[in-house]
């Protein structure tokens, strides 16, 4: 990633940063009686998970950005894993730079090659329960794999604004192994979150069973990668109501299951309230279209009377087939759903499937393929695909690709809109913290550029000097407006960059006469946070910050 050593000093003198850099780390063990009121683990340290770690009710547990928490192997009652009780809250905010880990005790961290890419089960997972709705009988639930004699794994209740806490830039790696009998956990396993949680900036990476998984609730979650999980990228049951954007999901060749598996109850299957999130810009690769991997066989299946409003996605390369909505002869069916209005599919672009189709039910692709919802299917020419660590994978769409137009207007002020469809348009955000990336599976090369900005020409006068002016509005959410002046024909950098120097978008990059000009700043791919954006000439730099505000 190209960066100006005159940029980093003009960085290091704003913003004094000095990246955290573990010299030794004390190893504590933790179990289930070491977490009891308030709680916080630090960087310094490596805290292994011994058996199952309840967070309970009125309990929080804070854990600090670059922190390491590795759960001890073992099955069943043996299993290690981290658990958010009702009422319990955590706070687990990492940054791009220093991500919190999950994983196992055998992964030494510092060595990303270490354990074979294909490591499963060899841990348990994380879990957060709420006291948001289910639809299931009585509504509430024992999550599955915690003895029902647990309290602490109750989930579930009336309050939809619930706060579970923050669990921001998380990476969560190796798990998945049985809790219960034939019963793998999830990655981040979600049980009647409230919509007061805040879940962003989240990797399950090589998990045996599930990426993500909602058992109802409402939170929403931005920002999700799932990457070779041994079965379904995403999962949603009991009358999930949340909203998604951003979500990112690749499939080993030879293993794991659905994009997203979408069940609406199952005591009972009419249960209320139905599931019906709302999911945008999400990108689903699977095996491959020319996969053997039989399990590959939908981007996503409805049924159960799950609903779900799906838009401005891409779905390519599964072996299988696009979507599939339950049609029964008799009974309850996500068909039920749809002629309800509780389905929607809208603005999507469907690539290549080794089905040969949009989905193998004529019901199914002549709903999918109808003009009003405005569906298309190309390939979305994406930068490259790849499923070991060459550095291949770029999921961003490349130039003249179709995925760069075609995205419908979002109707929730919560989602951000955007030109394109897919998680991605020019900016990759998960190239920074996720363990995809540092494993090379990830390619980082020019990550944040985009480049097909254009420069609007305001006033043609001669300024006495370069300048640049404080965008407006400032703070903003998504886009703002950049002014700048130039005093005589010369070559012009005009870029933004993150607070540790890199370059999140190149505004200008060429020869400019003199005179007055704006430019357009879409920020729409980045976090919340405070950014920089220099004005480099010849004669010097001239730097101002900004504030992204979501």
């Amino acid at each position: 990633m190209k960066t100006f050593l005159m940029s980093r000093s003009v960085l290091s003198t704003l913003f004094l940063l000095i990246p955290f850099t573990a010299f030794g780390q004390n190893i504590i063990t933790v179990t289930d009686a070491d977490v009891s009121g308030d709680v916080v683990w630090t960087r310094d340290n490596t805290y292994v998970l011994d058996g199952f770690v309840f967070v309970g009710d009125g309990e929080t547990l804070t854990i600090e950005a670059g922190t390491v928490v590795k759960g001890l192997p073992g099955q069943g009652e043996d299993a290690s894993a981290l658990i958010v009780a009702r009422g319990g809250k955590i706070f687990a905010e990492g940054t791009p730079t220093n991500p919190i880990i999950f994983t196992a005790e055998a992964d030494d961290v510092s060595d990303p090659v270490d354990l074979p890419l294909d490591a499963r089960g060899l841990w348990g997972g994380v879990i957060i329960l709420g006291k948001a709705g289910l639809n299931s009988t009585p509504g509430e639930s024992a999550i599955e794999g915690i003895p029902t004699n647990e309290p602490r794994g109750i989930y579930g209740g009336e309050d939809e604004d619930d706060d579970s806490g923050v669990f921001r830039y998380v990476s969560i790696r190796h798990g998945g192994t049985d809790i219960g009998a034939a019963n793998e956990i999830n990655g981040l396993t979600m049980g009647g979150v409230g919509r007061g949680t805040t879940i962003e900036y989240v990797e399950v990476f090589n998990n045996e069973d599930d990426g993500f998984e909602w058992f109802g609730g409402t939170v929403n979650a931005r920002y999700l990668v799932s990457a070779f999980n041994g079965d379904d990228a995403f999962d949603y049951d009991e009358g999930f109501r949340g909203n998604g954007q951003f979500w990112f999901a690749v499939q080993a060749e030879d293993d794991g299951n659905r994009g997203c598996e979408c069940d609406g109850g199952t005591d009972p299957e009419d249960g209320m309230p139905y599931a019906v999130p709302t999911l945008a810009n999400l990108t689903f690769i699977g095996s491959g279209a020319g996969s053997a991997n039989a399990d590959n066989d939908y981007a996503v299946i409805m049924r159960d009377n799950a609903g779900g409003r799906w838009f401005n996605s891409i779905f390519h390369d599964f072996s299988g087939t696009a979507f599939e909505i339950e049609d029964l002869a008799s009974g309850q069916d996500s068909r039920m759903r749809l002629e309800a209005g509780d389905i929607a599919i809208q603005n999507n672009l469907f690539g290549t499937f080794g089905g040969g189709a949009l989905s193998d039910d004529a019901f199914t692709t002549d709903y999918l393929s109808a003009a009003p919802q405005n569906n298309r299917q190309a390939d979305p020419q994406l930068r490259g695909i790849s499923r070991t660590d060459d550095g291949g994978l770029d999921p961003r769409p490349a130039p003249g690709s179709p995925a760069l137009t075609g995205a419908g207007e979002l109707v929730d002020d919560w989602f951000v809109d955007t030109d394109y469809v897919g998680a991605f348009g020019g900016v990759n955000w998960a190239a920074d913290w996720t363990y995809i990336a540092e494993a090379n599976l990830l390619s980082t090369a020019g990550a944040g550029i985009i480049i097909e900005t254009s420069v609007e020409p305001i006033d043609d006068a001669v300024p006495a000097t370069f300048a640049l002016k404080q965008n407006y509005p400032n703070p903003f959410n998504p886009s703002t407006t950049i002014e700048f002046q130039v005093d005589q024909t010369q070559h012009v950098r005009l870029a933004v960059y993150d607070v540790l120097g890199r370059d999140v978008k190149v505004l200008v990059d060429g020869m400019q006469t003199p005179g007055s000009y704006r430019v357009l700043f879409d920020a729409s791919g980045l976090a919340s946070g405070t950014y920089l954006y220099l004005l480099e000439t010849a004669h010097g730099v001239v730097s101002r910050a900004m504030s992204v505000v979501k």
